[in-house]
């Protein structure tokens, strides 16, 4: 097969990150026999310092030649620390995601053998966690208008808007995975408070006698904040909103042990994207030891849900768990043994597929 990945190394430790992946992409080509052709475009920071856009036409048009896209990460603390900066990073990845009509990120958690001691859970409650969490993407109160402050700066306001469209296409795509794994979904929402979260659970009632084959719970979003914590293994297919999304899948990925080992897919109608769920951990960037696994775990992903290559995807993730049960691993997760080099552990997995 013939495949074309556009690169968004983006800022921090995303372009040392991005790299491993594709030292691992390129051995899997080798391997099954595929052509992969890579094109390389810039994001975030990195994108401002180049041209004064986090997300330039350019890019944007890379992103759409592609077949998928790999994107490292987006931040730098030079705005982080400005809050009036007028151009930010972050915009540059809600410009992506709406542009690219990025609707549903898919944040997987589980667990991985050699690591479970790792998790800040016991082990009867973390061994055999596997849940997916459909967050929507695009809509919500991160792109809701009216939003600002009053002349005198006192006071600020934004606004959370969502269409029952936007609802459904993401809740079907929940319902369809529930369909391959245990057949239960849970709708994650507020509402007892929130005029939106009414919204989401009558969508969600109405779309649920098409699919008889799932149970469907519906919790409140502070319900399974606590949950995810007590028993994790209670839950197979979230789908929630984009803000509640946001902070529950953060919460959701220390449960492995390291938010550097966490992989998550973005996709939409026409474009899918693939990145870890980490940030763009400045204080690593350049030092060459930041945890590549998520980052290549995602392009594990990517062959799977872009592609539909399973075999590929599988290959993948048997070589990091080979990898993290040898000790190849970076210092974050690294005990007792020595702590490898961020391109040390992408040579090793990619001599080792």
């Amino acid at each position: 097969m013939e495949m074309n990945i556009a690169l968004l190394p983006g800022d921090g430790i995303g372009p040392e990150v991005i790299a491993q992946a594709v030292k691992v992409v390129k051995a899997v080509g080798a391997k099954f026999g595929h052509k992969i052709k890579f094109e390389e475009a810039p994001v975030g920071a990195t994108a401002i310092d180049l041209v004064g856009d986090p997300y330039p036409e350019s890019t944007h048009e890379v992103c759409l030649r592609a077949d998928a896209v790999l994107f490292g990460a987006i931040g730098d603390p030079k705005y982080d620390n400005n809050p009036k900066a007028k151009v930010r990073p972050e915009q540059g990845l809600l410009r992506m995601r709406q542009k690219l009509g990025l609707f549903a990120n898919v944040r997987p958690t589980f667990t991985f053998p050699s690591l479970i001691h790792k998790s800040p859970l016991k082990l009867e409650r973390v061994e055999g966690v596997d849940f997916v969490f459909f967050r929507e993407l695009t809509g919500g109160i991160y792109f809701g208008e009216p939003r600002g402050r009053n002349e005198q700066g006192t006071k600020a306001f934004d606004t959370n808007v969502y269409t029952k469209e936007e609802i459904t296409r993401l809740a079907r795509m929940g319902f369809e995975a529930a369909q391959r794994r245990r057949k239960l979904l849970t709708c994650v929402d507020k509402a007892n408070v929130l005029a939106t979260s009414r919204l989401w659970r009558e969508t969600v009632q109405e779309l649920a006698p098409e699919y008889p084959d799932v149970k469907v719970e519906y919790e409140f979003v502070d319900a399974v904040a606590m949950r995810l914590i007590q028993w994790p293994k209670a839950y197979d297919v979230l789908i929630t909103e984009n803000l509640f999304g946001d902070i529950l899948t953060d919460e959701a990925s220390v449960i492995s042990g390291s938010m550097g080992l966490m992989p998550s897919a973005s996709v939409g109608t026409d474009n899918k994207l693939f990145e870890p769920i980490h940030g763009s951990y400045p204080q690593a960037a350049g030092k060459d030891i930041a945890n590549p696994l998520a980052t290549v775990l995602s392009a594990a992903m990517m062959f799977d849900y872009a592609f539909g290559l399973k075999a590929e995807a599988q290959a993948i993730t048997d070589v990091v768990n080979k990898s993290l049960a040898a000790g190849i691993v970076t210092e974050d997760i690294a005990e007792g043994g020595k702590a490898y080099k961020t391109s040390e552990v992408g040579d090793w997995l990619a001599a080792n597929l």
